[in-house]
């Protein structure tokens, strides 16, 4: 997804308050920024996909618990 699509997908999901869009949209930001080796804007939207995934319940949330503790960014917690 191109980085202006993806910016627009961003805002129409919280203008819907489509939670499990933006866990999914702040996912693919944050793989996108990793791709980019910029390690810190990969980890703002992972954080982002987080706090989304924890709101949910959405099963992501262990795994971008761990994608953030493995950078230092946040604690490993258990599911």
């Amino acid at each position: 997804m191109d980085r202006d699509a993806l910016e627009v997908a961003l805002l129409e999901a919280h203008d819907r308050n489509d939670k499990e869009a933006l866990v999914r949209l702040y996912t693919v930001a944050g793989d996108e920024a990793e791709l980019q080796q910029d390690i810190d804007a990969a980890c703002f939207y992972l954080t982002h996909a987080f706090v989304f995934a924890l709101e949910t319940g959405a099963p992501a949330a262990a795994i971008l618990n761990k994608r953030l503790a493995d950078r230092g960014r946040a604690k490993l917690l258990e599911f």
